[in-house]
C-alpha cells in the first residue's frame, strides 16, 4: 500500500516530462497546436522545473509543520487540477502557467513523499526500497512515450485534440493513485514528535498485528529507546543551523549529488525528443523515449538491492563517475551517431545514472534529523535542480536552436560535457563524504533534534 499510494508519484513525473518532450513537434505548428519554437519547449521544461523548486520549498517546511500525509493529498490534488489546465491551453502564456503550477504539485510530492516512505520502510531495506521507487519515474516515461504514438498519429486523433488527451489521461492517473493514497496512514515517528503518540501507537500496533497474523509468530521486542521532547512546532531558523552548522559536510554532499543529477536529466531528457525530429530525422520519438525510459528504470531495480549489500558510498560513487564518464564519451562520438545508436548510448549510460540519481533522494532523505528530513529534501531538491534542471533545458533549448540554424548537432555536446563533468564531480563528493547508511535506523544516522539525550558534537 505504501509502494502504490506514494511511489506512484513519479510515475506521474515521468508521464508528465515524457508527455512534453514528446509532443514537442505537436505543440509547434500555430493551427493545432500553441505556435512553440525550439526555445520555448526548452522553456516550458525550465518553467516546469521552477515550479517544482518552488512547490518542493513552500510545501517542504509544510510537510514537517503539518504532516506527511496532509501534504501528501494536497500537493496530488494540486498536480491534478493543473494537469488539466494544461490540456485547455489555449495560448503559450497559458501553457506556461499551467506548466509551472503542474510543476509545484509535483515538487511538493517528491518532500512529503520520501520522507514518508522512508519512515516507513524498514531500515534493512529502505535502500532498495527508495532507490527502485525513485526509479519508478520511468515507468510513467515508457508509458508517456508509448501513449503519445496513437495520440499523435493524425489517421487515429485530431491533431488539436492528441497533446490535450495525453495531458488529460495523467490527470485521470493521479485521481487512481489519490483514492490508494487516502489509506496510507501518517508517519508514526511525525506523530509522536508533535505529540500525538496515541495515533502513532496505534498505526505502530495496527501493522504489527498485521505482522503477526500473516506470519503466524511473535514479534521480538524493542531494544533502543529515545527519549523526546514533544514539539508542536521547530522553527526555521534551527533547521538551518541543523543543515549548515552541524552537518556541514552532509549538505556539501546532497548539494553536489542534486546538481549533477539534476543537470545530467534534465538537459538531456528535456530536449532529448527534439535532437531525435530536428537532427536525427525521427518523425516518431515515442518508441525511441520507450526504450530509453525502460533501461533507465531497469537499472535502478536491478541496482537497487545493492545499495543495502555493498553499501551507499560504493554504489552511489561508482554509479555518478561511471554514468559521466560514459556521457563524456558520447559527447566526443556525438557527430557520428544515429537515432538508433544514440538511444542505445543513452541506454547504456543511464542504466547506472538512474540508480545513482534515485540514491541522490535517499542520501537528502536518511541523513538529516527527522524533523529537518522534509524540508532538507525540498532544499536539496530545490537548489541542485534549479541549478541542473533550469539552466540544463534552457542551455540546450538554446545548443540545438544554435545547431539547427548551422546544421551542425556537435554543438550540443558542451551540454553533454557539463552534465559529465558535474556527476564525476558529485561522484568524487560521494566517496569523501558519503555517509555509510545501510541498515541503519533513521535515528542512529542522525538523532532527532527533539532527543533529550541528543548529543550531536561528533556529526
Amino acid at each position: 500500500m505504501v509502494v502504490i499510494g506514494l511511489g506512484t508519484v513519479w510515475i506521474l513525473d515521468g508521464l508528465e516530462v515524457t508527455i512534453v518532450g514528446s509532443m514537442s513537434e505537436a505543440l509547434k505548428p500555430g493551427g493545432t497546436g500553441l505556435g512553440l519554437s525550439n526555445f520555448d519547449v526548452g522553456l516550458a521544461g525550465a518553467v516546469y522545473v521552477a515550479g517544482a523548486c518552488t512547490g518542493a520549498l513552500f510545501f517542504g517546511q509544510l510537510t514537517d509543520r503539518f504532516g506527511r500525509k496532509k501534504l501528501f493529498l494536497i500537493t496530488l490534488g494540486v498536480y491534478t487540477v493543473a494537469t488539466v489546465l494544461t490540456a485547455f491551453s489555449m495560448n503559450p502564456l497559458w501553457y506556461f502557467a499551467a506548466r509551472f503550477l503542474t510543476g509545484t504539485g509535483i515538487g511538493g510530492e517528491y518532500a512529503a513523499i520520501n520522507s514518508a516512505i522512508d519512515e516507513l520502510i524498514p531500515a534493512a531495506y529502505r535502500g532498495r526500497v527508495d532507490v527502485a521507487i525513485n526509479g519508478s519515474f520511468w515507468i510513467g516515461a515508457a508509458g508517456g512515450s508509448l501513449l503519445t504514438i496513437p495520440l499523435l498519429d493524425p489517421t487515429l486523433v485530431d491533431p488539436a485534440w492528441g497533446w490535450r488527451l495525453a495531458f488529460g489521461l495523467g490527470a485521470v492517473l493521479a485521481l487512481g493513485i489519490l483514492v490508494v493514497r487516502r489509506n496510507v496512514p501518517e508517519s508514526p515517528r511525525w506523530l509522536f514528535i508533535h505529540g500525538r503518540e496515541d495515533e502513532a501507537k496505534r498505526i505502530v500496533e495496527g501493522i504489527e498485528g498485521r505482522v503477526r497474523e500473516e506470519s503466524g509468530r511473535e514479534l521480538h521486542d524493542v531494544d533502543e529507546t529515545i527519549t523526546i521532547r514533544q514539539r508542536r512546532t521547530i522553527g526555521i531558523a534551527e533547521i538551518a543551523h541543523t543543515v549548515f552548522k552541524l552537518y556541514p559536510k552532509r549538505t556539501i554532499l546532497c548539494f553536489s549529488l542534486f546538481v549533477g543529477q539534476a543537470f545530467l536529466y534534465n538537459a538531456f531528457f528535456f530536449t532529448y525528443g527534439d535532437t531525435l525530429t530536428t537532427f536525427l530525422g525521427v518523425k516518431q520519438t515515442g518508441w525511441y523515449l520507450a526504450i530509453f525510459a525502460a533501461s533507465n528504470f531497469i537499472g535502478a531495480l536491478a541496482l537497487s538491492p545493492l545499495f543495502d549489500r555493498v553499501g551507499r558510498v560504493r554504489m552511489i560513487s561508482g554509479t555518478y563517475i561511471l554514468s559521466g564518464v560514459l556521457l563524456a564519451g558520447a559527447g566526443i562520438f556525438l557527430g557520428q551517431v544515429t537515432a538508433v545508436s544514440l538511444t542505445v548510448i543513452g541506454a547504456i549510460i543511464f542504466f547506472f545514472a538512474s540508480a545513482g540519481a534515485s540514491a541522490a533522494y535517499l542520501t537528502a532523505s536518511e541523513v538529516f534529523p527527522m524533523e529537518t528530513r522534509a524540508l532538507c529534501i525540498a532544499f536539496f531538491y530545490a537548489i541542485g535542480t534549479a541549478a541542473g534542471g533550469i539552466s540544463g533545458p534552457l542551455l540546450f533549448g538554446a545548443l540545438i536552436e544554435s545547431a539547427a540554424s548551422s546544421g551542425d548537432i556537435t554543438k550540443i555536446a558542451l551540454g553533454y560535457f557539463i552534465g559529465a563533468a558535474l556527476m564525476i564531480g558529485g561522484g568524487i563528493v560521494e566517496a569523501f563524504l558519503g555517509v555509510r547508511a545501510e541498515g541503519q535506523s533513521l535515528e542512529s544516522i542522525a538523532q532527532p533534534l527533539t532527543a533529550e539525550d541528543a548529543s550531536r558534537a561528533d556529526a
